[in-house]
């Protein structure tokens, strides 16, 4: 019994291990890829168009024989970009809202938390895609309406946190010693909030890249000829039958990544309850 539970227990950490080891290789490799890659992803060869992966184009090319390996790496960069400062700003917004509603109670608390009932009960992507549409926004406008869409969880998971937070006794200490209200929020409440927001922070990653994937897929998020993984996936909609990389490589890219982002999220709510994490 022990040896096969100590088996079961050398076994976890390979299990976590491998997204976590995947997501810091699609970061390694978006941030080097003016460096590594041998094509660019705006290059165009005419000649060459829908060509089958090879040698040459491991994954490919597209319409325009653009190298599809080139055109995923460096759509990893924009959708990345977007998904971390879009939960970013998700993370701003959430914690602003959570940590007031619940260290100032009352009516305050209930007007914040209506309002994070009614944001929750909106449908995400179509309002996001009606917004996308009529606003047309570039990059740093598509992060703030992304980031703008995920606060919600966020600020009810901070809100549960500083009520628990609040009735310790290092807060009432700090209110003896006669700090102010904003005092024992932002040198006390926040800090031991922070550990939790980061877990937090880290699965709004994920939720940030599907949702801009899927804007891009519906037309109305980053726009070419700036490469994503769901602009391309929208652009290979009609050739999936004859050329079907155009459309797996980016897919496996969204669903890769979004896989390691949530097992680093776990990876890091293991190390926050303080049981062992192998990431």
């Amino acid at each position: 019994m022990r040896l096969a539970a100590g088996r079961r227990d050398r076994a976890r950490p390979r299990v976590r291990t491998l997204p976590c080891v995947v997501l810091i290789g699609f970061v390694l490799l978006a941030a080097l890829a003016p460096w590594v890659l041998p094509y660019s992803p705006e290059a165009l060869d005419l000649g060459n168009r829908r060509a089958a992966p090879s040698m040459a184009h491991p994954f490919g090319t597209d319409d325009l024989g653009r190298d599809v390996l080139a055109r995923v790496v460096h759509g990893g960069r924009v959708s990345l970009a977007i998904g971390l400062l879009s939960a970013l700003v998700a993370a701003l917004i959430g914690t602003a809202v959570g940590m007031t509603s619940g260290y100032a109670g009352g009516w305050i608390d209930d007007g914040l938390m209506r309002l994070t009932d009614a944001a929750l009960a909106m449908p995400r992507l179509p309002l996001l895609m009606v917004g996308a549409a009529i606003l047309a926004p570039g990059l740093g406008g598509l992060v703030l309406l992304v980031g703008a869409a995920g606060w919600m969880e966020l600020a009810r998971l901070v809100r549960a946190e500083t009520l628990s937070l609040k009735a310790r006794d290092f807060v009432a200490a700090a209110r003896a010693a006669g700090a102010s209200a904003r005092r024992v929020a932002v040198h006390h409440l926040l800090p031991a909030v922070v550990p939790t927001l980061v877990v937090a922070t880290t699965v709004a990653v994920a939720r940030a890249i599907l949702l801009e994937s899927a804007l891009s897929f519906f037309g109305v998020g980053v726009q070419p000829p700036t490469p994503s993984w769901g602009g391309m996936l929208y652009q290979a909609q009609g050739s999936m039958a004859t050329e079907p990389w155009l459309a797996l490589f980016p897919g496996v890219a969204i669903f890769a990544t979004a896989l390691a982002v949530n097992a680093l999220g776990e990876s890091l709510r293991d190390l926050a309850d303080g049981r062992q994490t192998d990431c």
